[in-house]
């Protein structure tokens, strides 16, 4: 899929990030997250972490990463920019007695020392970073030579990225803000880490499973932050246009024949290993 990548010469990141902060925190993207755990779990295998590993998880989100990795022993830092996310990560790791540190931290910004952790992690979060190249250089800088990257990425075509795609079609994304799908592409990746890393990645899905379309639609608008400000933003005909284009979109990739919901949604597992 050939999506635009250029940017503006100028852009003010800090006007986007505050604008992403607003967006995440709008709903209650926790009680999405946390249906999301087996991924956290598939990329520390991906990754073969162990016990004696020390571990950052970038964009931490609620903390699926970090708790799959608290699981295997390691010594984890868990980071996001949203700090109502970063207590949800702690309320659930206090509940299962891991000792894990939370620290609110931008991921294009680190506050780590180079070469300080043996694998970094993000599922579905650094790849929403609006500068891509410093969130790349960021994560490889404070990985130890022979590290590992382990990230799990939305695809353009898959159905989370359609669904992003939809959405920016009604509620445009800040201008110079690349396509955060575009982390789900392999090329993309080799120009984000040329020669530092190399890079293997096995295409996934995660599956959705709901009660009906009409269920994902009711939970997605009240709880996921896009979703959520995009509905917002539009008048009562918008937001029945919008609905409409939801439930089209659900019904291509649905495979559910019982009036449920059963949607793979497409990502790429990504393992970089840093030379």
């Amino acid at each position: 899929m050939n999506i635009q990548t250029a940017i503006p010469a100028a852009v003010d990141y800090a006007a986007i990030k505050a604008r992403q902060r607003a967006v995440w925190s709008a709903g209650d993207y926790a009680r999405i997250g946390v249906t999301l755990q087996i991924v956290g779990e598939t990329l520390c295998e991906a990754v073969d972490l162990g016990a004696n590993h020390r571990v950052l998880d970038v964009c931490a989100g609620n903390g699926n990463a970090t708790l799959a990795a608290a699981r295997r022993f390691a010594d984890v830092v868990s980071t996001d920019y949203v700090e109502d996310l970063l207590d949800r990560g702690r309320a659930r790791a206090a509940a299962d007695g891991f000792d894990v540190r939370f620290e609110q931290a931008d991921a294009e910004a680190l506050p780590f020392d180079d070469e300080n952790f043996d694998i970094v992690l993000s599922t579905f979060g650094v790849m929403f970073t609006p500068d891509q190249q410093r969130a790349a250089d960021e994560m490889l800088r404070v990985l130890k030579p022979g590290g590992r990257i382990g990230l799990a990425n939305w695809t353009p075509a898959g159905f989370v990225g359609q669904l992003l795609r939809t959405v920016g079609a009604r509620v445009p994304p800040p201008p110079g803000v690349r396509p955060p799908v575009l982390w789900g592409e392999e090329a993309h990746l080799a120009s984000l880490f040329g020669s530092r890393a190399r890079v293997a990645t096995q295409r996934r899905s995660f599956v959705f499973r709901y009660r009906s379309p009409a269920h994902w639609v009711q939970v997605f608008r009240t709880l996921y932050g896009p979703l959520v400000k995009a509905f917002a933003a539009l008048d009562e005909d918008g937001q029945r246009g919008l609905e409409a284009e939801l439930h089209a979109l659900i019904g291509r990739f649905n495979t559910a024949r019982d009036g449920a919901m059963v949607v793979p949604g497409d990502y790429l597992e990504v393992v970089a290993t840093k030379v």
